[in-house]
């Protein structure tokens, strides 16, 4: 028996397992995951745990990654809105926006022309709104294509997740815009970054997919592990029973109840986890 057997962690993705707010700001590409964090999961998986990825990213801008990263357990996409499977290459839970929200947001895109967002759907589709250096950024940084429209009366159902990326007062000004509609409450809502303004499915959260994640496996909360750095990592954080979060989150996750820190993520903050997890389930054993 490994000392992990029947332990499960996830990790958010970008500045958290890897950093990679420095590339989405200049337009470089992708950092690779550093040896340090890949051997300690390759260990953390060798002595029985179960480690995936629970990210904001889509199945397309995913997908080039999984393969370069140590996992044996499905993958959380969409900031929640689905779980996938990477081995089988399909999805094994879906929760998608309904056919109402493209007229729900055709007043917000009224409100403020030129309104910059990416739309994702279940396919390796995604289309964009008056893209921004931002945008392209983001897509480079994801290794995605998208197509361009002008409106978002032309964006073809079904949508999976809308990414806003409206930066500065006028990005603040749009979450308040979105927050005050009469409909907001029947929706996820979530800063993820500094720049990013996420729409999902209500109940479409990474602690939702996290709970029946754990549900497939029949993985009790004490055993779940969760690490992230921003706003829409603390649904799962608040599920797990290990939460912690690299001494680069926001203020918001690092001031929230049973967080324990990190290491920044630039300082192989998932290997100090491990290597954290090493001592408690040791103990455990020994106990």
């Amino acid at each position: 028996m490994g000392k992990f057997d029947g332990v499960l962690l996830l990790s958010d993705f970008d500045n958290t397992l890897v950093y990679t707010e420095d590339a989405l700001l200049s337009g470089g590409d992708l950092p690779p995951l550093s040896l340090a964090n890949r051997e300690a999961i390759r260990y953390f998986m060798a002595e029985g745990g179960i480690f995936s990825v629970a990210t904001g990213r889509a199945l397309p801008s995913f997908a080039p990654i999984a393969p370069t990263l140590p996992m044996n357990g499905p993958t959380i996409l969409f900031n929640g809105a689905a779980l996938y499977d990477f081995t089988r290459e399909e999805y094994l839970e879906t929760t998608f926006l309904p056919e109402d929200i493209r007229e729900k947001l055709i007043p917000v895109e009224e409100a403020f022309p030129g309104l910059v967002c990416e739309i994702y759907h279940d396919s390796s589709d995604i289309h964009t709104l008056h893209p921004s250096e931002l945008t392209r950024n983001h897509l480079h940084l994801t290794g995605s294509r998208a197509v361009e429209l002008r409106s978002i009366r032309e964006v073809p159902l079904p949508i999976s997740k809308v990414l806003f990326e409206e930066t500065g007062r006028r990005g603040d000004e749009l979450e308040r815009f979105v927050r005050s509609r009469s409909w907001a409450g029947e929706f996820e809502i979530v800063r993820s970054g500094k720049f990013f303004l996420e729409i999902t499915a209500k109940g479409a959260t990474k602690g939702g997919m996290v709970r029946k994640l754990t549900r497939r496996l029949g993985i009790p909360r004490e055993m779940v592990c969760c690490v992230g750095d921003q706003a829409n990592d603390l649904s799962m954080l608040q599920l797990a029973g290990h939460a912690f979060a690299p001494a680069n989150a926001v203020e918001a996750v690092r001031q929230a109840p049973g967080i324990e820190l990190l290491p920044d993520c630039r300082e192989d903050a998932v290997a100090a986890l491990i290597g954290r997890l090493d001592t408690v389930f040791s103990a455990g054993a020994e106990s």
